[in-house]
């Protein structure tokens, strides 16, 4: 029959007389139940301590981490941006240089087909329109590249170490702009190649060519069909207006012979220059004419100023390019942008 009573005697020393402890059994399983229960609780706390510690030292770490990829993903897209922008110059360089010397892509020989040389004191047709121009600046131009912006970021839990859910797809869209970067660079640069060999040999071609912007300032007004100032009709614009202070210079934009150097009742004080192959090119509402009818020019030669003479709302200069007496847009004959 199990007891209900456990005693515990307490043996003191001779001094001390001998104690004696009575415990019912149910309290002793009581005891002993809690504590077994208290040192599995205890341990239990203790290993989730430890736990949280190794994980806030393991996110801390992760938190650097994240830190410095951020900074080293911003650095190469900084960089893979700049690639981007520098091929799509090239990109625009090459076709403008492919456009005015008619290089064709597949067949690497040079066609002289430009036109016909011009004859000097050549012409002009002076029944066109008047130019004009608005002094407000034109808003910046920019090249916008085929790849669109990364995706928009998702929230993350940095606490948790969580760097692949934010950065994965923008990651993605790096190599994928990184790769189609090398193949066009590689692209590219073959293709100036073949260009400058076909060129290198028309030493004549490429100084006849006009290449450069007349003048400094801001295109006010492009080349196409707009309302006319002063009709209120759309009419044809045959050049490209530059908006300047008066008495900016006026720059030649390549080799040729002046035809031209008077004044017209639309264009004002106007210069012509017949840069041969079929090319010729007009600067109008000059302030002031600095060669005569005669004279050749090399590229970078001071012309004339600009000033707001003959039909015009403000001081510019209105530049034509006509092949074959034929007026083309300027802007596709200016390299050097």
């Amino acid at each position: 029959m199990e007891a209900k009573q456990i005693t515990f005697f307490i043996v003191g020393d001779e001094s001390k007389a001998t104690k004696k402890l009575v415990l019912p059994t149910q309290w002793i399983k009581f005891g002993i139940f809690f504590a077994v229960i208290s040192t599995i609780v205890l341990l239990a706390f203790s290993l989730d301590y430890f736990g949280l510690l190794l994980e806030s030292r393991e996110t801390k770490k992760l938190k650097l981490e994240n830190i410095q990829l951020k900074k080293q993903f911003q650095l190469v897209e900084t960089k893979v941006t700049a690639l981007e922008s520098a091929l799509e110059r090239v990109k625009t360089f090459s076709s403008k240089l492919k456009l005015i010397t008619n290089v064709e892509d597949e067949n690497r020989g040079l066609k002289l087909t430009v036109g016909v040389d011009a004859k000097p004191g050549q012409g002009i047709d002076m029944n066109q329109e008047s130019h004009h121009t608005d002094l407000a600046q034109a808003p910046p131009q920019s090249l916008s590249g085929e790849d669109g912006d990364f995706n928009e970021e998702t929230p993350i839990n940095e606490s948790q170490g969580e760097l692949a859910v934010e950065t994965s797809n923008e990651y993605t869209s790096l190599a994928i702009r990184i790769d189609r970067a090398v193949r066009q660079s590689q692209l590219r640069e073959q293709s100036v190649i073949d260009l400058w060999e076909n060129l290198s040999e028309r030493q004549s071609l490429l100084n006849s060519t006009p290449s450069i912007r007349p003048s400094r300032g801001w295109v006010t007004s492009k080349f196409g069909y707009r309302v006319s100032p002063y009709t209120g009709k759309p009419a044809m614009h045959n050049g490209i207006d530059i908006a300047a202070a008066p008495g900016t210079p006026i720059y030649a934009p390549a080799d040729g012979v002046v035809t031209y150097a008077s004044f017209d009742e639309s264009y004002g004080k106007l210069v012509s220059i017949d840069h041969g192959y079929g090319i010729m090119t007009r600067f109008g509402h000059n302030s002031q004419i600095y060669v005569q009818v005669g004279q050749k020019v090399n590229r970078w030669d001071v012309i004339a100023a600009v000033g707001s003479t003959g039909r015009s709302t403000g001081p510019h200069c209105h530049y034509e390019v006509r092949l074959n007496n034929v007026p083309i847009n300027p802007l596709n004959y200016i390299l050097d942008e």
